[in-house]
């Protein structure tokens, strides 16, 4: 069984392979949101998503490939915002898990409502029918037990 060092240097020697057999229309293939999906690369090279991001060496070599890729135009130039943003870490956000929950929340509650709006209106036009119905019986003499 190989360690950590080990398995490290073995992603990056498959990495480093399958980028060296990769065309351009390849890459293409796989871009996302301006960079290459991690998953799909993960899934090529045959490591997990983890090490793309977690191994300095294969970050480093996936960074300047797509730098090249973006010098060749395969992939679309960084943004302004991408490049101040880029070393960063992104900041963790608590409440979004909450946002979604109250966003479907209030989505299912806004149905329910409109649903019940035409209830009402229904039972309404019902309840005006039948109130004539009853005043004309009782002017009648027909009233109901």
């Amino acid at each position: 069984m190989a360690n950590g060092q080990q398995k490290a240097q073995q992603n990056l020697d498959a990495f480093l392979e399958w980028s060296a057999t990769q065309k351009d229309d390849d890459y293409k293939q796989i871009a996302f949101r301006g960079q290459l999906s991690r998953t799909e690369v993960a899934k090529a090279v045959g490591c997990g998503k983890s090490a793309l991001n977690q191994n300095p060496d294969i970050r480093k070599h996936l960074k300047k490939l797509e730098d090249n890729l973006r010098d060749k135009g395969v992939l679309p130039p960084l943004t302004d915002t991408a490049k101040k943003e880029a070393n960063k870490p992104k900041q963790y956000d608590n409440t979004a898990n909450r946002k979604a929950l109250d966003s479907k929340r209030s989505s299912s509650l806004e149905a329910e409502n409109i649903e019940l709006k035409a209830k009402i209106k229904e039972l309404q036009g019902k309840l005006k029918r039948f109130g004539e119905l009853s005043e004309t019986l009782s002017e009648m003499g027909f009233m109901p037990r």
